[in-house]
């Protein structure tokens, strides 16, 4: 058969074909005496071939190694099926991006250049951090908080801040490391993690308080930083330890002002160290009010407070 029969059996374009035959992926069998190319039965079945290998998203190069070497074909099936599903993947997640943006701004408004290039750096810190420990252990919104919070750093943290961050962090364990035979529910446990509180605070915000908690429970006390901050397993537990005591010790004291000071006063105080605590996540605040409830050191009147000012908060 002539090239203009091929392609109209095959449905693939002639302009195709000319390709296929300049690369040397599918050559006519025979020439006419006219120097027309003569398509076999046999080429027709090979150009299906490449019709099908090419709709499964291997690229010609990778197509004319596998008709010409007679390689196991099956194989490289199973890495192509691994290549798209991944694929597939990248493509929702850029489709979720682009929706979240679609919310942000009509047609009628300025294209929000600055979001958008935004939204592309934090897609792209999200795929790192998917090949790093976070990935193993974090959930795809936990993955994306991080990522924005690392886009956040990057952005607005110069070099200086975050010498200045790592040096303060390391003085910090060696105190730590230094006290590890001491209790860490005393007074220098609780002086300690006073101060590790403050620097963490500084760099997490309220924004990320709950990405504060994710990585401290699912990366430094599932081990994933200790090589990198100086940390043994040891001192994670003693300082998890004293940060618990600290915020208790604030607590208590706060609630035993009920009664004694001012319900603005006590409110003001409460409402800061919930906001440090929780920021906007509610899940946070129901752990606090579940953890006050349970201690039988805090009096039934001031479990009565913090339940109605937390169903006031909810309402």
């Amino acid at each position: 058969m002539y090239i203009k029969e091929l392609s109209k059996l095959s449905g693939v374009p002639l302009r195709t074909l000319h390709y296929y035959d300049s690369i040397g992926l599918l050559k006519a069998s025979l020439r006419g005496s006219n120097n027309y190319r003569l398509y076999s039965e046999e080429d027709l079945l090979k150009l299906q071939r490449i019709v099908a290998l090419k709709f499964f998203g291997f690229s010609l190069a990778k197509i004319k190694i596998l008709l010409t070497e007679n390689m196991s074909i099956s194989v490289h099936f199973a890495a192509q099926s691994e290549i798209l599903r991944k694929k597939a993947s990248e493509l929702i997640k850029v489709n979720e991006t682009l929706e979240e943006l679609i919310q942000d701004f009509s047609d009628n408004k300025s294209v929000p250049w600055k979001i958008i290039i935004k939204s592309i750096e934090v897609y792209h810190m999200t795929e790192k951090l998917e090949n790093t420990w976070a990935g193993k252990v974090m959930t795809p919104e936990e993955l994306k908080e991080y990522a924005e919070f690392e886009h956040n750093l990057k952005t607005n943290y110069t070099e200086k801040d975050k010498v200045q961050f790592e040096t303060s962090w390391a003085d910090l364990i060696k105190i730590v490391n230094k006290n590890l035979s001491l209790d860490p529910a005393g007074s220098v446990g609780i002086k300690i993690a006073e101060k590790v509180m403050h620097l963490i605070s500084l760099m997490y915000g309220r924004e990320h308080t709950t990405l504060r908690k994710t990585i401290w429970e699912k990366g430094f006390k599932g081990g994933h930083f200790n090589k990198d901050t100086g940390m043994t397993e040891e001192s994670v537990a003693w300082l998890d330890k004293a940060m618990f005591a600290y915020y208790k010790s604030r607590i208590y004291n706060i609630l035993a002002g009920i009664g004694i000071e001012s319900d603005e006063v006590v409110l003001k105080s409460w409402d800061s160290i919930i906001d440090e605590l929780c920021g906007d996540s509610s899940e946070l605040k129901s752990e606090v009010l579940g953890a006050v409830m349970s201690d039988s050191k805090i009096s039934d009147e001031a479990k009565v407070w913090v339940k109605k000012i937390h169903n006031t908060k909810q309402a």
